[in-house]
């Protein structure tokens, strides 16, 4: 009885015990009644299966027992960057969603044992998100979390343009607004797919205007037609120090063009184009004046952009006030200002001598037949002793000039270090501007 009632009763019971029966005739009575229904009461706790009723009601419970889940990401102001793990008190999961205010879902995966499920993406800074699991009892539960917001965004630009078409040498080139020092981090969240499963590697860099950057080249010039894309799935990532967090993911694609090379001889002072392996037009020119720093820069560059008529003004580059003019046909190939273009003004000099302030000069005829014909991301190979140094890798696009092996090193996810990009000779930094005519 002490099992029911504790030792009170049992002192009570004891003194009871001493009384004689005629004082308190009906105590004892009353005490076997109370004492008969509690072991009644235990016996069907402990052996319940003699009564089919009270095993129906048990396993009726049991259905209807509410499933509970725990998330590691809890309240208002949740640390963003981590993955979202949800875990089942009882039984075993059989889905899991978690979505954001805006309808984005984060995919995930179920622990062997059902119990738990991880998100693949980390949960995003200053964002809304509910969870809803269900398990395989047919039960469900709902929660919900929010991140805190960040203290910097990081944003980014992306070359070539969405659904452009380029030519054969042109990289994918991703600047970013502030610095990345978790790399590593950044890099694995860079999808690359082609149409032809071409071969090639990021490689970091700090750009020539001083950002990080980030380039991917194939091994060798890309073959025509095809498809690039690059998912860039940085939404919830955090750049590192002074980096500040990504918002977003971006993503971009192009085509590549035609099988186009330019060869620019600085020593014969000739240009030839070329397609599909073939010579097209053999063009008398005239490049950079050698032994300073109007020499022009060699080595395999990428045709960056066709600007057309722009303002060409020596200060920029600091040579001075040695020319301001404006200049047809304008074709980029250096962030320092290494142009090729029409320079009518050079005309004695074309095929003979090199007499510009670092550019690639030719007749107006002849530089807007190339004008027409080239495309962006076409290749430049420059060669020759007239030239001041190499170009530098971050100069434009300058990852050519790097053996492939070199160039994967810059991976950061090579195991060899990251690697700034910088290695042409002295003179290859400074203002964005135009070398010159």
């Amino acid at each position: 009885m002490t099992l029911t009632y504790g030792k009170a009763f049992a002192t009570e019971v004891f003194q009871l015990s001493r009384i004689r029966r005629h004082t308190l005739p009906r105590r004892p009575a009353r005490i076997a009644a109370i004492a008969g229904t509690a072991v009644l009461a235990a016996a069907l706790t402990a052996c319940g299966g003699g009564d089919s009723s009270s095993s129906d009601a048990k396993s009726d419970l049991k259905a209807q027992k509410k499933t509970e889940i725990s998330v590691n990401l809890t309240g208002q102001q949740a640390k963003a960057g981590e993955p979202v793990k949800v875990t089942l008190a009882d039984g075993r999961l059989q889905t899991v969603t978690v979505t954001d205010a805006k309808g984005g879902r984060l995919d995930g995966k179920l622990s062997a044992d059902g119990k738990s499920w991880t998100s693949l993406r980390t949960a995003a800074p200053g964002t809304s998100y509910s969870v809803e699991a269900k398990d395989d009892k047919g039960g469900s539960a709902k929660t919900g979390f929010a991140t805190a917001a960040p203290d910097k965004v990081n944003k980014l630009t992306l070359a070539p343009g969405k659904d452009t078409t380029v030519g054969v040498g042109q990289p994918l080139s991703i600047v970013f607004d502030h610095p990345v020092k978790n790399k590593a981090e950044v890099e694995k969240q860079l999808k690359v797919t082609t149409s032809n499963n071409t071969e090639g590697s990021w490689g970091w860099m700090e750009d020539y205007s001083g950002k990080s950057r980030v380039d991917w080249r194939p091994k060798d010039y890309w073959k025509p037609g095809t498809r690039v894309t690059l998912e860039a799935n940085l939404n919830g990532v955090d750049s590192g120090p002074s980096g500040g967090w990504f918002t977003k993911d971006y993503k971009t694609g192009f085509t590549v063009g035609k099988n186009q090379l330019v060869k620019i001889d600085l020593d014969s002072h000739h240009l030839k184009l070329y397609r599909d392996g073939e010579l097209v037009k053999d063009i008398p020119m005239s490049a950079g004046t050698p032994g300073g720093d109007k020499a022009s820069w060699r080595g395999k560059t990428v045709l960056m952009a066709k600007e057309g008529t722009i303002n060409m003004n020596s200060e920029t580059v600091g040579l001075g006030s040695s020319y301001n003019k404006m200049v047809d046909y304008s074709m980029r190939l250096t962030w320092s200002g290494m142009y090729a273009h029409a320079a009518p003004w050079n005309a004695s000099y074309f095929g003979s001598a090199n007499k510009s302030s670092g550019c690639i000069g030719m007749s107006d005829a002849n530089a807007k037949f190339v004008y027409d014909s080239v495309q962006v991301g076409d290749p430049f190979e420059i060669t020759g002793d007239d030239a001041k140094g190499t170009q530098a890798v971050n100069n434009g696009y300058g990852e050519w000039n790097l053996t492939y092996d070199a160039w994967k090193a810059k991976s950061a996810l090579s195991g060899t270090g990251t690697g700034t990009g910088n290695t042409g000779t002295t003179g290859n930094t400074g203002t964005t501007g135009t070398t010159g005519n």
